[in-house]
């Protein structure tokens, strides 16, 4: 979807999808490296650190590992967009707005651009939710490139 949007803007870049599905911040720092070898990016789009949320992770090593990946970003030249995350109340108050806060502390010490919420406008709405009622169904992909895509085109315009 991304792709044609970018298509339907006649803006010229290409999209490589380096997710694995079920990640955390910890695989992403370890396979950065590569796939910025790889790819070479102009922007990159970090959506990690939900999974490490849903383990009850020390957000103190999310925290750690969301720099390290956008310090690596950055030194391969690429611009950042940092996807935030929030969790459900079950998690306790604390925790859930330490998690939050977190990538727009991340995201303010590294330059990158912040989406608060990539789930914004939807996230309590169950049919948007595969079974699991964690990770967004295909319905929910137009409205996750909708909140992403105005941050990204003003990336992408500079």
């Amino acid at each position: 979807m991304l792709e044609q949007k970018l298509g339907t803007e006649k803006l010229r870049y290409s999209v490589a999808n380096a997710s694995i599905s079920g990640e955390t911040t910890s695989g992403g720092r370890s396979r950065i490296a590569a796939a910025l070898a790889r790819h070479n990016p102009a922007v990159v789009i970090i959506a990690l650190g939900a999974n490490d949320g849903l383990r009850g992770l020390p957000l103190s090593e999310m925290r750690a590992n969301l720099t390290a990946i956008i310090a690596a970003c950055r030194k391969a030249n690429a611009r950042v967009l940092l996807a935030g995350m929030r969790l459900p109340p079950n998690y306790g108050p604390d925790y859930t707005e330490k998690f939050h806060r977190a990538f727009a502390d991340v995201a303010a010490a590294g330059d990158a651009a912040l989406v608060p919420f990539m789930l914004e406008g939807f996230a309590d709405r169950r049919e948007m939710f595969q079974a699991d009622g964690f990770h967004p169904a295909a319905a929910a992909q137009p409205l996750i490139l909708a909140n992403l895509w105005p941050t990204l085109r003003r990336m992408l315009r500079k």
